[in-house]
């Protein structure tokens, strides 16, 4: 068998940069998708465990109100951005606003009192609790494509507010349905 080096060279030569990477990058599609026909690699679809509603606490401090009444009320749709990334409209479960606290020591005792920050008057921390529909993955609920953890910034949207707030609680509610056909496979 007679190697011809010098054709090799010559054809090598003619072969640019940009052709090699898109090669290279075609090649590694092909892996990529042979793995996941194989069953090597998981896809997005095959993480997820369950659909289950879930019921989560959005902390908003600092909110200065100087009419009579909260505008966000329960029972009143608002609209959620999770990571400025706008999602829907959620039906609000609970409201609980509370006037801005200063601690204050008491006179010859080791107490303290917490009163309300006369400086502060129109200053409150208000805690809006919401619930959906999510997926369940081995990382967490799953909500518009964001997972949804304690600490994430999540904006709420009305009629005539804008705020931007914090997951302070999550709870992953388990359908009745569930957790019936649970205790019928448990008799058997």
């Amino acid at each position: 068998m007679n190697i011809n080096f010098e054709n090799i060279k010559e054809t090598l030569s003619k072969v640019k940069p940009v052709e090699v990477i898109v090669l290279a990058g075609v090649i590694l599609a092909l892996g990529v998708g042979y793995a996941t026909f194989k069953h090597f690699r998981q896809t997005a679809s095959k993480q997820i465990e369950a659909t289950s509603k879930i019921s989560f606490d959005v902390f908003i401090r600092g909110i200065t109100l100087t009419s009579a009444e909260n505008p966000i009320k329960q029972g009143d749709t608002t609209f959620i951005s999770i990571r400025n990334v706008p999602y829907t409209d959620l039906t609000v479960q609970g409201v609980n606003a509370s006037r801005k606290k200063v601690v204050l020591p008491t006179i010859n005792t080791k107490k303290v009192m917490v009163v309300d920050d006369v400086s502060q008057a129109n200053m409150y921390d208000v805690t809006v609790s919401l619930s959906d529909e999510a997926k369940i993955t081995k990382d967490g609920a799953v909500l518009g494509g964001n997972k949804i953890k304690i600490g994430l910034p999540i904006t709420l949207e009305g009629k005539n507010y804008k705020f931007n707030g914090t997951v302070s609680d999550l709870k992953v509610i388990h359908n009745v349905e569930d957790e019936a056909l649970n205790d019928n496979n448990d008799v058997q």
